[in-house]
């Protein structure tokens, strides 16, 4: 069976970053699936970019080439500038955006829910689902 590799862009807060790995975790267990992550790693220099501009315009390049955004949708996300503008940026691009509610979650943020194309719960098959329907892989 070919696995074709699937571009993709995770949406997190680094305050929360136990979502981020525990997401990416459940990614690299799921069978016959292949991604590639485009996020913006903790200790990526584009963290030191200086301004705002230049911190959207260096997303928008790591966002690029990806065939969907994942955001993790937790309600902190309702209260992160970053992620609002990682959402305008996948939408300007018509990048299709995948909710993920965290593991026990019992409200999501309002504007990921807004912006979502789907909404799946914290479980290997449903994201990876959701990810082959969006993308077609």
């Amino acid at each position: 069976m070919t696995v074709n590799t699937v571009n993709l862009f995770i949406s997190h807060s680094w305050k929360y970053a136990d979502h981020y790995d525990g997401l990416t975790a459940l990614l690299e267990k799921a069978p016959y699936f292949k991604y590639k992550n485009y996020s913006v790693p903790k200790d990526d220099p584009i963290h030191n970019v200086g301004t705002d501009r230049e911190l959207t315009e260096a997303i928008h390049n790591q966002m690029l080439p990806t065939s969907a955004v994942l955001i993790l949708a937790g309600v902190y996300a309702s209260y992160s500038k970053w992620i609002n503008i990682e959402i305008r940026l996948a939408r300007m691009m018509l990048k299709p955006i995948i909710a993920v509610v965290p593991w026990g979650a019992e409200k999501i943020s309002t504007p990921v829910k807004q912006a979502a194309d789907m909404i799946v719960h914290w479980n290997t098959d449903s994201v990876v689902n959701a990810i082959r329907e969006v993308c077609r892989a």
